[in-house]
């Protein structure tokens, strides 16, 4: 435990951007650290002073999944701050999509999964036995790898979400689709042809088009996973520059394999790996003095 903490002073000390040329006694600290992880051990996380600040949408509060016998999230706790984007980063296998799917609880759908733990939205607990799944998805957007588009007209996919909730006036129809593909950078587009299928856009515009989905049910987060990784570098550029014009007007949850995407679009990153949080801060601070060696390498392309 001494030499462990000897480790942990030493590497905030020397930490990256403190202008000292890190010993090889906290390289090897790191690695240490690394490969307690990998014996499964708990490994305390570090949560920069600025995250814990923010006012948060979501609070992950020693959050742990199973599936099965296998423990695939150990010990999560995080918020996530209101009206920021919020990047979820780490190596593949990691437990970044696990956690994302943990909060609108995608992961019932799996027989041997089992949690202890909770999560609160707003101060309501998500897995509280009273909660109305369905209800509580309404509260939420998600987005997917792969764009998932109903085979339905533009317009439609875009209201959807208001039709099952009855709503069936018109003019607020066309508000909340024209606000929406707005607000998703589609409108300019699209508008010309809603009536159209929206299984005949580009794959670039399908992903935008599930995001203006999203966003017209007012979620109080919006859940991206992976939502560039089918795409080519034009339509990720596009998806990438919405996910910008979002920040401040959503609170967004990011689940990314692209460090470069991260530090572009994200306000707060999380370094995960094995299922553990490792470091969490400002993505500024992650990028260029993370408070762990582990982080620095992982994010500099040095392991993962």
């Amino acid at each position: 435990m001494e030499s462990e903490q000897t480790t942990m002073e030493a590497t905030k000390k020397n930490g990256p951007g403190s202008g000292r040329t890190p010993d090889a006694g906290v390289e090897a600290g790191a690695a240490d650290r690394l490969l307690a992880v990998a014996a499964g051990r708990e490994v305390p996380s570090e949560v920069h002073e600025q995250v814990l600040r923010e006012r948060p949408v979501l609070e992950v509060d020693r959050f742990n999944l199973w599936y099965g016998a296998k423990q695939a999230l150990h010990n999560i706790t995080m918020p996530i701050p209101h009206n920021h984007v919020t990047a979820l980063v780490g190596p593949s296998g990691c437990g970044k999509s696990t956690l994302l799917r943990s909060v609108n609880r995608l992961n019932d759908l799996v027989p041997s999964a089992r949690t202890t733990g909770t999560m609160r939205l707003n101060g309501d607990s998500i897995y509280d036995p009273r909660v109305d799944v369905i209800e509580l998805r309404k509260r939420m957007g998600m987005v997917f790898q792969r764009p998932n588009p109903f085979p339905m007209s533009i317009y439609e996919n875009v209201v959807y979400a208001l039709r099952i909730d009855g709503e069936g006036n018109r003019g607020i129809l066309d508000e909340v689709c024209e606000m929406s593909l707005r607000g998703a950078a589609l409108w300019d587009e699209v508008k010309d042809r809603l009536k159209d299928s929206a299984l005949g856009l580009s794959g670039g515009q399908q992903q935008r088009l599930c995001i203006a989905r999203a966003i017209a049910a007012e979620p109080e987060v919006l859940l991206l996973d992976e939502p560039c990784s089918a795409l080519d570098p034009i339509a990720t550029g596009k998806v990438e520059d919405l996910i910008q014009e979002l920040r401040g007007r959503y609170s967004v949850l990011i689940v990314t394999h692209n460090m470069q995407q991260a530090s572009r679009t994200s306000d707060y990153t999380a370094f995960m790996y094995l299922g553990r949080l490792i470091e969490y801060g400002p993505t500024t601070e992650i990028f260029t003095k993370p408070i762990l060696r582990e982080t620095e390498a992982y994010v500099t392309g040095r392991f993962g």
